[in-house]
């Protein structure tokens, strides 16, 4: 039972900057529970999201609200999917027996950098225009289970880091966990096809770098947490199973 409260503990830590539980250390046997938790982590975040929209929707025009909730939401995550996001590009953008030194370098390219402040207009314009402000907890929700599924299911090509403790770690029977609780939520809402969407958005990626790669890294787990989000919000935005 400690171990699974560390793990939650541990799984704040990493995934937001919200000041409870704060722990770093990546002690044995808890870093599967993290992983466990991080579609709960996605969930959490964006009920606190819900929560701000709903306290200031009714004082201010809706596109000022879309763009407060979207700069939140940076700020929430502390931008670590968004620094993957741009990791990522950057590898894609030279020989890819190059690409994972590139991503490893903690200097952004330029094409990272170009690709980040494009990804993050078309997140903030989705965001302005949304107005299905209740299912942000399933976006973000869905969207870590993708990295928990690609966690289990994928090889992992780095051999150092978080994620090959992750990778160790992280058990058959937690990673079910993970999928029952997040399928029960889904159910709750009645958007099976958006999970359904977000498996497909999940398969997409992993044929790509599983071609280019072989697997997956930490920097494409945080690649795939971003774009799954956005594909969502734009499945939702253009009316698509609503």
């Amino acid at each position: 039972m400690r171990n699974i409260f560390k793990g939650f503990a541990l799984a704040i830590s990493m995934l937001t900057t919200l000041p409870f539980f704060k722990i770093h250390d990546f002690n044995k046997g808890i870093n599967g529970y993290a992983v466990m938790f991080y579609p709960l982590i996605g969930f959490i975040l964006g009920a606190v999201l819900w929560g701000v929209y709903l306290l200031l929707a009714p004082y201010a025009p809706s596109l000022h609200v879309g763009i407060i909730i979207f700069v939140l939401w940076v700020l929430l995550t502390g931008a670590l999917h968004l620094d993957g996001f741009s990791d990522t590009v950057d590898g894609l953008y030279v020989k890819k027996e190059r690409a994972l030194e590139v991503m490893k370098d903690s200097h952004v390219g330029g094409m990272g950098m170009i690709m980040s402040v494009t990804f993050l207009i078309a997140k903030a314009s989705s965001l302005a225009h949304f107005e299905l402000f209740y299912l942000l907890p399933l976006i973000l929700l869905l969207s870590r289970l993708n990295a928990v599924l690609a966690i289990y299911f994928y090889p992992y090509i780095s051999q150092r880091g978080m994620g090959t403790l992750a990778k160790e770690e992280f058990t058959k029977p937690q990673m079910f966990i993970a999928l029952f609780y997040s399928f029960l939520i889904v159910l709750a809402y009645n958007k099976l096809l958006l999970f359904v969407s977000a498996l497909l958005v999940l398969f997409v990626i992993k044929s790509f770098f599983i071609k280019r790669y072989g697997g997956f890294s930490g920097d494409i787990y945080g690649f795939t947490i971003e774009v799954t989000e956005l594909i969502l919000l734009n499945i939702l935005l253009f009316g698509f199973f609503t």
